[in-house]
């Protein structure tokens, strides 16, 4: 991940982590080192299980301040990461095929950029749960992700139209090249999904995969 220097200009890391960067149409294999997160687990359909909503609501005034102790006792500025989202099901098929999304389990995920102590991570977290005391705080943990070895792609389009494109990924683009998925379906939301009409919402879809 690249870093951001004292005195330097606002970091944006949508623009320089190489785990942030995707094309349409192009299936790339990555290695991406351990990386540290904000996290919430839930269930349910994300658009309407309120542990969804709350989750939100949980992680993002702990990364705003975040953002502002990395400004004020580092010294190094950046734009807040991109929500991510680990999903996943008992079932499979209520994920990919049958789109049952009550089914569904999930981690919302906000990166820790890697020049910020994990301790101050904590004290940060500790500060709003005094302070602003949103519904999660209390499941709310700072927790390393390891994936390693992954194929990801940008997905142009609404949710529900990602179905072709996991298809071909696990159907067709694995298989091609010798891998096998080994994690959890993991999706990056490049896009404000407040603000960008579904048809145009950008969405990396990322697998983490070992060799067959």
């Amino acid at each position: 991940m690249a870093e951001s220097t004292p005195g330097a200009s606002k970091t944006d890391l949508k623009k320089t982590f190489d785990g942030y960067q995707a094309r349409r149409g192009e299936f790339r294999v990555l290695e991406l080192p351990e990386l540290r997160y904000l996290m919430l687990d839930g269930h349910g359909d994300p658009n309407t299980a309120p542990a969804f909503t709350a989750a939100v609501e949980t992680l993002y005034p702990v990364a705003y301040a975040l953002k502002l102790a990395s400004k004020e006792q580092l010294g190094r500025d950046y734009v807040v990461p991109p929500l991510e989202g680990l999903w996943w099901a008992s079932d499979m098929d209520a994920f990919t095929s049958a789109r049952d999304k009550s089914q569904w389990d999930w981690t919302l995920l906000l990166l820790v950029p890697d020049w910020v102590p994990t301790s101050l991570a904590h004290d940060t977290v500790e500060h709003v749960r005094t302070t602003k005391r949103p519904a999660l705080i209390d499941e709310l943990r700072v927790a390393p992700l390891a994936e390693g070895t992954c194929v990801q792609t940008l997905h142009v389009g609404s949710f529900d139209e990602e179905t072709p494109v996991l298809d071909r990924l696990h159907r067709e683009i694995l298989p091609e090249r010798g891998l096998r998925p080994t994690g959890t379906h993991h999706e990056i939301y490049l896009s404000d999904m407040r603000r960008v009409a579904p048809e145009r919402q950008r969405t990396i879809l990322r697998q983490p995969v070992a060799p067959a």
